[in-house]
């Protein structure tokens, strides 16, 4: 079946059958719901069908759990891995709605159930968690403005590339064990070593000096660099 012909009325007899064979009597179009399955005296079952993912289909379905808590969306499969990650992030996103998550597949009316309601139960994780304060505490002054885009943020870890620059400015080529303690920057050598901007060049062993990559850095960053200078980070303890 075409992807431009599915209708929302193709999921339904798939959809019904599933819980039919569950032991369900099903009955579409019951007040506002698309689909209502009863068994016994069990919580009724609402399933509300669409082609795919929208925010209205979420907020039809949040409106029935004034009816029931267990409710489920029913989206058409997609080929292809745009829509696989797509069901990921919907699966994230019901879990913590405490809706279920169905997929049919109209051309043979495979059904999979991806997750049931289910009350959402929040885990932390602990290593992003110190991640993003790491990140924060690191990070000298609001360089950034909120919504702007991923790429070329100042981050700590930009900032820390920024302090070497402006000390091989100031010093020339240097042993990286210097550029480590005149900075404050502990891993001051893996990150000229690895050289994420292009902004080193290594000139001998453990030496590092600015790249041309680097000299034009020193003008595009000219501000940034200014900022740090005026709120240095501690300065390491000389080797022994």
């Amino acid at each position: 079946m075409a992807a431009s012909k599915i209708r929302e009325t193709d999921l339904y007899a798939p959809v019904k059958a599933l819980l039919e064979g569950q032991g369900y009597e099903v009955k579409s179009e019951i007040g506002a719901a698309d689909v209502v399955a009863v068994r016994d005296d069990e919580e009724p079952v609402v399933v509300e069908l669409k082609i795919g993912f929208s925010l209205a289909l979420f907020h039809q379905a949040i409106d029935r759990q004034a009816v029931t808590n267990s409710v489920y969306v029913a989206v058409a499969h997609r080929p292809g891995r745009p829509f696989l990650n797509s069901v990921r992030a919907n699966t994230r996103l019901c879990r913590r709605l405490g809706l279920g998550l169905i997929t049919v597949r109209p051309r043979d009316g495979h059904v999979k159930i991806h997750c049931d309601p289910a009350p959402y139960r929040p885990r932390v994780s602990a290593r992003k968690k110190g991640r993003l304060l790491k990140e924060f505490a690191k990070r000298v002054g609001d360089p950034n403005t909120g919504g702007a885009v991923r790429q070329g943020l100042m981050t700590a870890y930009r900032q820390d590339a920024l302090r070497c620059l402006a000390l091989l400015l100031d010093q020339g080529p240097t042993k990286a064990a210097e550029v480590a303690r005149a900075t404050g920057v502990e891993k001051a050598r893996r990150l000229m070593a690895d050289n994420h901007y292009g902004w080193f060049d290594r000139v001998g062993t453990g030496i590092y000096h600015l790249s041309p990559a680097g000299q034009r850095a020193l003008s595009e960053y000219a501000a940034d660099i200014k900022n740090l200078a005026a709120n240095p980070a501690p300065a390491l303890p000389p080797e022994t």
